[in-house]
C-alpha cells in the first residue's frame, strides 16, 4: 500500500522543503513536489499534514529505557523542596498502591539542591516515611541514593561493610547516614528484587509511548546489565516493542547479549549497540570528576569510577568486538581520562576511530581538549537541557564563567565534532523539543544566560537529533533525514521550527509519530 503525506516537510538533507513524502512498504519512494509525486504513485493513500510540518522523527541519542519503565512504578519527588513535602509524596503513594507489609518501596527524582541548605533527608527523616517498608529513593541525577534502615540491614550493609572503588557508602560518628552514590549504590540496586512481570510489562508499554509521544522513533537503553536480559525476553515474545531501541550491554556481559539477542531481524526492533562504561558521577552531585576544585572547597575534585588500564581494556575489548564503545564523561577530569585512554589504544588499535567512540554527556568538557576529540575520532552526545535544569546549581559549584562553558556545543561545532543532543531519561523526560530549546536559548531556570556562545543555530540543533544522531548509530543511511530509500520514521508538529521564534521552540507541540510509516502515536 503506497501511501502520500501532503504539506510541508522539512527533510533535513538537500532541498530543505518539500511539498509530498510518497511511502511504500515503510519505505520513502519519494520527495518533493505533491502534483508530480501523485501522478507517480497512482492509486494511493493520502494523508493531509493540516498545516502542521512533518520531520525525520527524533533519535534519542543516550537514554535508558528500562528506568523509564521501573519509574512508573516509583513515587515521583519530582520538584518537592523540602523533606516534609517527600515524606507526603511516599505517604501518598503508599496509601494508593498499598504494598504488602515488607515490600521495597521505590521512589526517585529528588534534588537536594531543591531542598533548604541543599542537605539529603537524614536516616532519622527516612524511618519515618516509611515505616515497616525497605525505602529506596533516587537522586534525579541516577548516581546516588537514600536508603532506610530497613533497606540497609535488608542488604546487609553496615559501617564496616566494604566500599567499591568508585563509590561511597556514608558514615558519620561510626553510624549509617543512609546515604550512598556512584558504584556503592549501584551495587546495591542489583540486589533489590525485581516487580511482578506483569506489572512490567505494563510499565514498559507506558514508557515506550513516553518516548513516541515526544516524536521519538529510535531510543536507547544505555548500561544494560544481565539481570535485565529476561526483560528483554518478555518484550520480545509479547512483541511489545514498536519503536527501535538500541541497546547498550557492560562489558562483562556483552557476549552473552549478542548470544541472545545479537541476531535478530529488524521487526524485533531490538539491536544490541555496543557497550557502556561510566568514568565519573554528575556535576550536580559534585561526584563529576574535575580537573579543578569545586567552589568553596580545596581538594574537592569528584572522584572517578575506573582506572586508566580498566578503561583501555574496555576499548581494547570494543577493538576486538568491532563494536562501538559510549562513555559516560561529566566532568572535565573524566573526559581527560577518556582522550587519554583512547589515544593510546587508538596507537596500537587505530581502527578504534573507525568504530566512532561517544564521550556522554560532555557537561564540563573542556575547550582545550576539543582538538583531541576530533583528532581521534569521537563522537559527543551533549546533556545539553543540563543548562536550563541544572544552570543555576552549576554556577553555584564552578563559578559563572566556568558554568558559562557547560555543554560547549557551539564550540564543538566549529571543531566539525559530531554532535548529538539526548535527555538521559528519566532524568528528565525525553522530550527533544525543550533540548532544542535549551540549546538554541542556554537559559537556566532563573533566566540567567548561561554562555551565549555556546548557543547554535535551531537549524543545527534539530540536526543533533536526527541526522547527527543517525550517524551516531551507524544508521545515516537508513533514518535521520527524509530522503528516498531510507526508513519512513516521521515527527509531525503543529509548526515549523526553523520558522518559530527561538523563545518558543519548546511550546511546540508534536501532533502524531510515524514509525515504518505506520502511526504509532497521536496527540488527538
Amino acid at each position: 500500500m503506497r501511501t502520500l503525506y501532503i504539506g510541508t516537510v522539512l527533510t533535513m538533507a538537500q532541498p530543505q522543503y518539500a511539498q509530498a513524502v510518497l511511502v511504500e512498504d515503510g519505505v520513502i519512494r519519494g520527495v518533493g513536489d505533491a502534483r508530480e509525486l501523485k501522478q507517480a504513485a497512482g492509486e494511493c493513500k493520502e494523508v493531509d499534514l493540516r498545516g502542521g510540518t512533518l520531520l525525520p522523527g527524533f533519535i534519542d541519542a543516550h537514554s535508558h529505557f528500562s528506568q523509564m519503565a521501573y519509574a512508573c512504578l516509583q513515587a515521583s519527588l519530582d520538584g518537592t523542596q523540602s523533606v516534609e513535602e517527600i515524606g507526603r509524596r511516599v505517604e501518598a503513594f503508599l496509601r494508593e498502591t498499598k504494598p504488602a507489609p515488607g515490600t521495597w518501596v521505590q521512589a526517585r527524582d529528588y534534588d537536594h539542591n531543591q531542598l533548604p541548605g541543599g542537605k539529603h533527608p537524614t536516616l532519622e527523616q527516612l524511618d519515618a516515611m516509611a515505616p515497616g517498608y525497605p525505602l529506596v529513593i533516587h537522586h534525579k541525577s541516577g548516581h546516588m541514593g537514600l536508603m532506610n534502615t530497613m533497606a540497609l540491614e535488608a542488604l546487609g550493609i553496615t559501617p564496616e561493610t566494604p566500599v567499591p572503588e568508585g563509590g561511597r557508602i556514608e558514615v558519620k560518628e561510626g553510624k549509617l547516614t543512609g546515604y550512598l552514590e556512584e558504584n556503592a549504590f549501584v551495587a546495591c540496586l542489583k540486589q533489590i528484587p525485581s516487580p511482578d512481570p506483569k506489572d512490567l510489562l505494563e510499565v514498559f508499554g507506558k514508557a515506550q509511548e513516553k518516548y513516541a509521544a515526544h516524536g521519538i522513533t529510535t531510543m536507547q537503553d544505555g548500561m544494560v546489565v544481565k539481570e535485565m536480559f529476561p526483560l528483554y525476553h518478555m518484550l520480545l515474545e509479547q512483541k511489545l516493542l514498536k519503536l527501535d531501541l538500541v541497546a547498550y550491554p557492560s562489558p562483562d556481559c556483552y557476549e552473552k547479549a549478542m548470544e541472545e539477542f545479537g541476531s535478530l531481524p529488524p521487526q524485533a526492533h531490538l539491536k544490541i549497540g555496543g557497550i557502556k562504561i561510566f568514568l565519573d558521577g554528575s556535576p550536580q552531585g559534585r561526584t563529576a570528576w574535575m580537573r579543578t576544585p569545586y567552589v568553596g572547597t580545596e581538594h574537592d575534585c569528584g572522584y572517578g569510577t575506573m582506572t586508566d588500564e580498566a578503561v583501555r581494556e574496555a576499548m581494547e575489548f570494543a577493538c576486538r568486538k568491532k563494536t562501538q564503545i559510549l562513555c559516560h564523561c561529566n566532568g572535565d577530569a573524566a573526559a581527560e581520562q577518556f582522550l587519554r585512554c583512547l589515544e593510546q589504544v587508538e596507537q596500537t588499535h587505530p581502527e578504534m576511530a573507525s568504530l566512532r567512540p561517544v564521550l556522554i554527556h560532555g557537561q564540563l568538557l573542556g575547550l582545550d581538549q576539543l582538538e583531541r576529540v576530533k583528532r581521534l575520532g569521537a563522537v559527543v552526545s551533549f546533556f545539553v537541557a543540563h543548562v536550563y535544569h541544572w544552570g543555576d546549581v552549576h554556577i553555584r559549584n564552578f563559578g559563572q564563567e566556568r558554568a558559562a562553558q557547560i555543554s560547549p556545543v557551539g564550540s564543538a561545532l566549529a571543531w566539525d565534532i559530531p554532535v548529538t543532543f539526548h535527555q538521559d531519561a528519566p532524568v528528565i523526560q525525553p522530550d527533544m523539543l525543550e533540548t532544542v530549546w535549551c540549546a538554541a536559548n542556554r537559559i537556566t531556570r532563573q533566566g540567567v544566560v548561561l554562555g551565549a556562545k555556546e548557543a547554535v543555530s535551531v537549524q543545527q540543533a534539530l540536526r543533533a537529533v536526527t541526522e547527527t544522531a543517525a550517524y551516531q548509530y551507524f544508521r545515516e543511511g537508513q533514518i535521520g533525514t527524509i530522503e528516498p530509500g531510507k526508513q519512513a520514521d516521521f515527527v509531525l508538529l503543529d509548526r515549523d521550527p526553523l520558522e518559530t521564534p527561538r523563545q518558543a521552540l519548546r511550546d511546540i507541540q508534536v501532533l502524531e509519530t510515524y514509525k515504518g510509516g505506520q502511526r504509532i502515536w497521536s496527540k488527538a
